[in-house]
């Protein structure tokens, strides 16, 4: 045993034994002054005891030393796959072994390492989309810059107004990745309110109106009656609506339909936008509400369905998504009314 594994076993067994010798001493002690410690025979005289305390001792080693590999070597294994963690390692695991206690602690640690384990993946590749997204309008700012201090550009409107434009992508992708930051580690403010869900449907639905009769599609907005209201930020639903409203316009050919509805649910409020659009590829839909995600012909960064899930949870509602390549794709998501 090395490392802190063998440092906690070898205080274990040390007290253990400081432990066994302070009684044997006692027993002897009281044995040699007069054994008042231990019972006498049946005729009064002294029995000896105290003659068989070493091999007491021995047996308690013995139990000890079972207990010690019992019990002390599957927690020193958590203390050294611990250690490995501190030291970057985060691919540390511990064995899962020894008392019923011992292999929840051993458990409980595996779980929290998988997680951190997760949680730097994630960073590592947040980070990676991050540079990748920024990379285009970066190249294409420094590259008209450039050419107007060569003098191979014009400083005129057009290119001062592309340049304006990739600014405001760089913008939009920071504000999105910021509010997404904040909606999930629970810091976003909302300002809740107690809406009708037919306020919330036919906002959104108005607002979609005009860019979906310009792109030949039909808009549909189907209320059920007698909904409770819900207790929601305007401003943040509102957000999620427009995500989802806008995914569907852009993924659904002219001459389709776009459905935008609120029914009962047994958890709250379900609002559901259902296109009739080209649908989602199996291997990609469990992964449309990652960060980044989005299909090959996709202009967006890939943060709108990401958005709505981290707001619908802040909510406290759930999200979930339903698609059939060819045949359409339905985004749906309850908010709960109590």
């Amino acid at each position: 045993m090395g490392g802190m594994r063998g440092r906690f076993v070898r205080r274990i067994a040390i007290g253990f034994g400081v432990f066994f010798l302070f009684v044997f001493l006692v027993g002897w002690l009281g044995a040699a002054f007069g054994g008042r410690w231990f019972d006498r025979g049946d005729h009064g005289g002294f029995f000896p005891w105290f003659l068989f305390f070493p091999i007491l001792l021995v047996i308690g080693f013995i139990a000890l030393g079972r207990a010690i590999r019992g019990t002390a070597k599957p927690i020193g294994e958590v203390m050294d796959a611990a250690e490995k963690i501190t030291e970057g390692d985060l691919s540390a695991r511990a064995p899962v072994q020894g008392p019923p206690d011992v292999r929840n602690l051993a458990g409980a640690f595996n779980r929290m390492a998988e997680r951190l384990e997760l949680n730097e993946r994630r960073r590592r590749d947040l980070l990676a989309d991050v540079a990748h997204e920024l990379r285009t309008p970066l190249a294409v700012i420094r590259g008209r810059v450039e050419g107007m201090r060569d003098g191979l550009y014009e400083a005129d409107g057009e290119h001062l107004e592309l340049i304006e434009r990739e600014t405001e992508v760089m913008a939009r992708l920071l504000e999105d990745l910021q509010l997404l930051s904040n909606a999930e580690a629970g810091a976003l403010r909302l300002h809740r309110e107690w809406l009708e869900p037919r306020e919330l449907v036919e906002t959104a639905a108005g607002a979609f109106a005009t860019q979906a009769q310009e792109s030949g599609l039909e808009l549909r907005s189907e209320v059920g009656t007698g909904l409770p209201a819900v207790d929601v930020d305007r401003v943040r639903i509102g957000e999620v609506l427009a995500n989802l409203l806008a995914n569907a316009v852009r993924h659904t050919p002219s001459g389709g339909t776009i459905t935008l509805s609120a029914t009962g649910d047994p958890a709250g409020v379900a609002f559901a936008v259902a296109d009739t659009g080209e649908g989602i590829a199996p291997d990609e839909l469990a992964h449309v509400f990652d960060r980044f995600a989005r299909s090959p012909e996709s202009r967006g960064a890939g943060l709108g369905l990401a958005i709505a899930k981290s707001l619908v949870l802040a909510h406290g509602g759930s999200i979930s998504a339903e698609s059939e390549p060819g045949r359409g794709t339905t985004i749906r998501f309850v908010l709960p009314t109590a």
